[in-house]
């Protein structure tokens, strides 16, 4: 039987990798990263905007595009990160930020860089974009999820993919698949706007700032899971 390429997994793709990463996020770079970091939280701290602060330091460090997409998403100010971890919270149902979620865990599978961030949270520099594949470890990685949320008694889980995404659809396909070895209540929802729809409510995992900002209450559930896998790469600024 034909088998439809379009359906199958894309192989040897590492999520979340480009080359000049073992340069830029190792060594003399790496402490000068650290060191912008500090300065980042020193503006943030005072008031300045995300982008204007990495910006600034940015340029005052000589840091590359991605050097700098790494200091905004490690980085929060310590009100910030205050607020976001008095919303922590177990909670029996939640809404998972889909593609958030099953791409740090690709990235995490993959070996390729995840930041340990301040406010506690595990980002990669993963960028969406509007296009996705599913690739080798998609499939692992919604097994960790469904794992994850088993060891903590979670009962009903919400997936919620954005429609605008390519394969959207076949992801959503894949969860259920996966779900069907589970005894958690799952319902996978492809909608135009997840992040908007998450801010309004409580039992959120995702690592999206905006959206750990605005929603009632959240789950941390990444830093357990990496900490059970070998051979990741955990970039701590």
């Amino acid at each position: 039987m034909a088998v439809d390429e379009k359906e199958m997994p894309s192989r040897n793709a590492r999520r979340g990798f480009v080359p000049e990463d073992a340069r830029q996020f190792a060594g003399e770079e790496l402490e000068k990263l650290k060191r912008a970091a500090e300065d980042t939280r020193y503006l943030l701290n005072r008031g300045y905007a995300v982008k204007d602060a990495t910006t600034f330091v940015g340029n005052h460090f000589c840091l590359s595009e991605r050097q700098r997409m790494a200091l905004a998403r490690s980085v929060s100010s310590d009100g910030d990160v205050e607020a976001r971890i008095k919303k922590e919270s177990a909670c029996r149902e939640v809404h998972i930020d889909g593609f958030n979620t099953i791409i740090t865990l690709e990235v995490a599978l993959s070996h390729s860089p995840l930041l340990q961030c301040m406010d506690g949270t595990v980002r990669d520099l993963a960028g969406l974009r509007g296009t996705y594949r599913i690739i080798d470890e998609t499939r692992t990685a919604v097994h960790l999820i469904f794992r994850e949320l088993t060891g903590k008694a979670v009962e009903k889980a919400f997936f919620y993919l954005d429609s605008p995404v390519s394969n959207s659809g076949r992801l959503k396909t894949l969860i259920y698949e996966v779900a069907e070895e589970y005894s958690i209540e799952t319902d996978v929802m492809v909608i135009p706007d997840v992040d908007r729809t998450l801010q309004k409510l409580s039992g959120v995992i995702s690592s999206d700032a905006i959206i750990l900002n605005h929603c009632v209450s959240y789950m941390n559930i990444m830093p357990d899971i990496i900490s059970r896998l070998e051979g990741i790469w955990l970039i701590r600024l």
